[in-house]
Parts: C-alpha cells; structure tokens; sequence
C-alpha cells in the first residue's frame, strides 16, 4: 500500500496521532524553554536554581508515568486524551498564574506529565497497536506532530513574546488546547479500541509470546538500551532548555536561533518519513542501533560552531536523529515485546525517557553555575551518545535472534 492511499485510508486516525503529538508540545522542554528568561527574572532564579525546579518538576511526572503510562491499556484513546488534554489546559493556565518559585515545581510537574508523558504515550501506543504491517509509516506520520510543533510554536511564541506578557502567551496555550479537544473527539468517534485489538492482530514479541512489563524488567535488554532511552531525552532536551544560554554563550541572537527550527523540522520530517519506510521494509532491528549517532555528531558540531550558520547544520543533524529516534524507539517495544501489554511496557520506557529530561537540565544548568558553559559540556555528551549506540547494537544483535520470523 502506497503511502497516499494509506493516508487516505486511515485520515481520521492517523490525524488524531498527529494531533496528540502536536498538543504534547505545550508541555515539552522546547516550549517551556522559550520563557526561561521571563520566569528567572520573575522568581529570582540562577541557571542551575531553574534546572533544579525542572528536575525536581519532571522527575515526579516520571514517578508519576510508570502508573499513569498503564491506563493506555485499560482505556479508550478518545476517553484518556480527553482527560489528559482538559488537565494540560489546566496546567497552562496555572503557569500563567503561579506566583512563587515553590508551587512552579508543581506547575512543571503537571506540564509535563500531562504534555511530554501522557500525550507522547497515548499518541505512540495508539499508533503501535492500531497498525502493525504499516506500524512505521503510521508512527512516522503520527511523530510529525513533535516536529511541526517544534518548528511552528516556537517562532510563533517568540515573536508574540516581544509585544505580549509571558504569562499572557500561556493562556493563549491554553486556548489552543481548548479549540484541539472537540476536535479529537470528533476524530476518535468510531475509535479502534484495545480491547478489540486483543485477538489474532496483536503482534507478538520475542519467543512468540506477549511480554508483560515485569517480564521485561528481568530482562537483559531492557537495562542494555537505558542509555538509548535516556540519552536523547535528557541532552536533547538540555539542548533546548538552554537555549537561551547556548545563543548568550555564542553570541547569537535568540530570534535567529529560533528562526532555525523550521530548518530543523524539514529534515526531521524527512529522516521520520524514511525511517517508517525502513521499518516496514527491513525491521526495526537494523534502525535502533544507528539512531545515536546523528546525535553524538550535532553534539559536536554545535561544540564547535562559531556561526549561526554552523548552528544550524548541527540542529539538522540532530534533526536526522530526532526523525529516526522518534519512529525507530515507539516501534520497537512492540516488536520486541509484543502489543498486548503494550502501555505497561511503554509506560516503563516513557518514565525513564521523562527521567531523562529530567536531569539533563538539571545537570547541564549545575555544571553552568559551576562556570563550564554548555558547549564546553557537549563533547562528553558526544560520546555518551556514540557509546549508547555501540551498546545499543550489541544488544540488539544478541536478542534479535529470538524475534518471530515475520519481525
């Protein structure tokens, strides 16, 4: 099946894919990041004062995701996305109307447990268990929501920032998630349930069986790709956080850093849309090895980048490794690990990933208090990268071997 029929075929859910992941970017690192200035003049906060309150913010909503990741399980899309999109509006409107650093913590918290856990869960998990011989492409496509959002808000709220209260611009957030809501109950109407997935068209994982998340944690392959997992969460996300440090410490003015990302996103979309195609026509196994290393590379080049211009070829290496990594890690826990439990074992993963995000900030703005400047981290970050791949391959080579012939 081509991928225009395809589209057409499944329109309504893959475009509630897409808009689960597009609604995910109100609580993601790269938006939040835009006010980081604004909210450390507003509560009188260093660098590394700011990453503590969003580590501390982000690790609780990974505690938190390890149970909340499970009800991907029990309940319908269009039931979970309702109550999750109604609680980031909330969340919105609370960091437009926090007044201390204290209860930002907790604001934080509700952003990204709601924006980066719950809504990148529900959007993979959808994807993963509603498609399975075109699993790539549907997740390639659904992943699109994490690149247009990355390339259009951003822009969008940087520029209003210069005439509009950064708290102003949260509410305006908040009424965009508003105006997304009945949409995707539209969308989900006629929504492909778990329950009526529980047959003959769940794929199985390896041995040829559906593997629960406490079989997977006495695993060995599951500690083995922990750097896979961490890894892009946590420097990536530093990479956004400290954007506004990065351009400082270069001389680059934000807007023209921000004027990137569309950039950025073009080949983001373009490595997503490939790597679906690869999936679907190789397998999973031989993508996952390879999707650290754009990241290690960007890491070095944006190390070593004394131009905007060089700026912005290490944010479209990094874009190549955003499009694989998005596509690449959601299918292979099913492939891997099979479908019927499906949100329990992504749950486990989405709260290392959200772990992730969690201390890379919190390190990185640590080690800018103590004087090393971000780029001046990023080459130990390079070769996190580069070893978590190399790991990552070993593992997958090892395992793969016990994958259903059709894998």
């Amino acid at each position: 099946m081509g991928y225009l029929r395809f589209l057409i075929d499944n329109r309504l859910f893959l475009l509630a894919g897409f808009l689960l992941t597009f609604t995910s970017s109100f609580g993601q690192t790269y938006f939040i990041s835009l006010f980081a200035g604004e909210i450390k003049t507003a509560f009188g906060l260093s660098d590394g004062g700011w990453g503590g309150i969003y580590t501390i913010g982000t690790t609780l909503s990974a505690i938190t995701m390890i149970w909340a990741g499970t009800l991907t399980d029990r309940f319908r899309v269009r039931q979970l996305s309702l109550v999750v999109m109604a609680l980031l509006v909330f969340a919105c409107v609370a960091m437009a109307l926090v007044p201390n650093g204290f209860l930002l913590i907790f604001v934080i918290y509700a952003l990204r447990l709601t924006g980066q856990g719950m809504l990148s869960q529900l959007g993979a998990v959808a994807m993963s268990r509603w498609f399975i011989a075109a699993r790539g492409r549907a997740l390639s496509i659904s992943s699109m929501g994490f690149a247009v959002g990355q390339a259009i808000l951003p822009v969008v709220f940087v520029g209003l920032l210069v005439t509009m209260n950064w708290r102003n611009l949260w509410l305006l957030a908040a009424m965009c998630i508003v105006v997304l809501i009945p949409i995707m109950q539209i969308l989900l109407h006629q929504e492909r349930t778990p329950q009526s997935m529980a047959g003959g068209n769940q794929s199985l994982g390896m041995g040829g069986v559906h593997w629960t998340r406490a079989q997977m944690l006495r695993h060995p392959l599951f500690y083995i790709l922990i750097p896979l997992v961490i890894g892009p969460s946590a420097w990536g996300t530093a990479l956004f956080f400290q954007q506004v440090h990065l351009t400082e410490v270069k001389g680059w003015s934000l807007v023209s850093y921000v004027a990137l990302m569309p950039v950025y996103t073009v080949v983001s979309i373009g490595f997503t849309f490939f790597t679906g195609w690869a999936i679907d026509r190789f397998g999973v196994k031989w993508i996952v090895p390879f999707q650290m290393v754009p990241f290690g590379v960007s890491f070095l080049v944006l190390a070593y980048a004394d131009t905007i211009f060089m700026a912005g070829i290490g944010l479209m290496i990094f874009g190549i490794g955003q499009g694989t990594q998005g596509t690449a890690t959601s299918a292979f826990w099913a492939v891997f690990y099979g479908t019927r439990h499906l949100g329990a074992i992504k749950a486990a993963a989405a709260a290392l990933m959200v772990f992730g995000s969690a201390i890379g900030p919190g390190i990185t703005g640590a080690f800018i208090d103590y004087g090393i400047d971000f780029p001046d981290q990023m080459i130990p970050i390079a070769l996190f990268y580069f070893g978590g791949a190399l790991l990552a391959g070993l593992g997958v080579l090892r395992y793969q071997r016990d994958l259903p012939v059709t894998a």
